[in-house]
């Protein structure tokens, strides 16, 4: 745990340093991922940069969009959707090696990433035509996946289809075929979200959502400040933990993985990180050099 902590430290310094200087970083330099802990098997970590939100908040201020920030569906060529892909491609590679199908996205608190996290993941996954994809919104207390992607507030999902054993799975599915994604909102809002996560409905879903799709997202309630999470865990074949850059505070990072069980942690997602943001990418850099290339071509001629 110590390893990911030091390079935790040294990504913040740098990013101080960056601050404090006009200089700008090289364009070339990359950006270390951070390591994830030693203490479990098969996991990884992963660099995400998402761009800040809007002054105006628009979650569910139109019915039928999706918000903005969801870069990985609006804007699938960009370089933030690139990270959510190459976060994609580490959930594929243990897809086929230690059969990862089931994920949940948690974070030590709430505003931290997960559930922008979770949907670009998702939407990320999505793009392999012939990949089955369900999006799952557990986070009971804090419900997002409606209002982010549009659908109708509120929208039959989770909770409705655990406290009402006749509904199926496929009922409270909500198919987007021209995202290629199948979502699960979380449904009308419980009273007492812990008891209702704690039932063995929860655990019926995901075997039967495990049957029907190769890939299905969760995204789940905090792991520090409520006990949600925990029940899940079980259901659940790894956790992705969001830490927030230059906000989730180390100790509550630490509360978060004592309360994750070691097997089933598959990494850490670094969200928010500018260390990758540069006017010069690899895309402008590239086509630079093809307009430069032309230009001394024509110049020839």
């Amino acid at each position: 745990m110590s390893t990911f902590f030091r390079a935790l430290e040294r990504a913040e310094q740098e990013n101080a340093l960056r601050r404090s200087t006009t200089l700008p970083a090289p364009a070339s330099e990359p950006s270390p991922a951070v390591p994830a802990p030693e203490t479990a098997p098969a996991r990884a970590a992963q660099s995400v940069f998402t761009p800040p939100r809007p002054a105006a908040a628009r979650l569910g201020a139109r019915a039928h969009e999706l918000d903005d920030h969801l870069v990985n569906l609006l804007a699938p060529a960009s370089f933030e959707a690139e990270q959510y892909r190459a976060l994609r491609h580490m959930v594929e590679q243990l897809h086929r090696s230690a059969e990862l199908s089931v994920v949940a996205i948690a974070s030590p608190d709430a505003a931290d990433g997960k559930t922008t996290t979770a949907i670009n993941l998702a939407g990320a996954l999505a793009q392999a035509p012939d990949a089955r994809v369900l999006l799952i919104d557990a986070d009971l207390r804090g419900a997002n996946l409606a209002g982010y992607l549009g659908l109708d507030d509120p929208a039959p999902g989770l909770v409705d289809a655990i406290l009402d054993t006749n509904l199926t799975l496929e009922a409270v599915t909500h198919k987007r075929p021209h995202l290629n994604l199948s979502i699960v909102p979380a449904g009308r809002r419980p009273s007492a979200p812990y008891e209702v996560l704690k039932s063995p409905r929860v655990g019926e879903l995901l075997v039967e959502a495990r049957k029907r799709y190769d890939y299905v997202i969760v995204d789940t309630p905090p792991l520090v400040s409520v006990p949600d999470s925990r029940v899940i865990g079980k259901w659940v074949d790894g956790f992705l933990i969001v830490v927030a850059a230059h906000r989730t505070p180390r100790k509550l990072l630490e509360e978060a993985l004592n309360v994750t069980e070691p097997a089933k942690l598959v990494g850490l997602v670094f969200n928010g990180d500018d260390r990758h943001l540069s006017r010069d990418t690899y895309s402008s850099k590239r086509s630079s050099r093809r307009r430069a290339g032309s230009r001394q071509t024509a110049s020839e001629d």
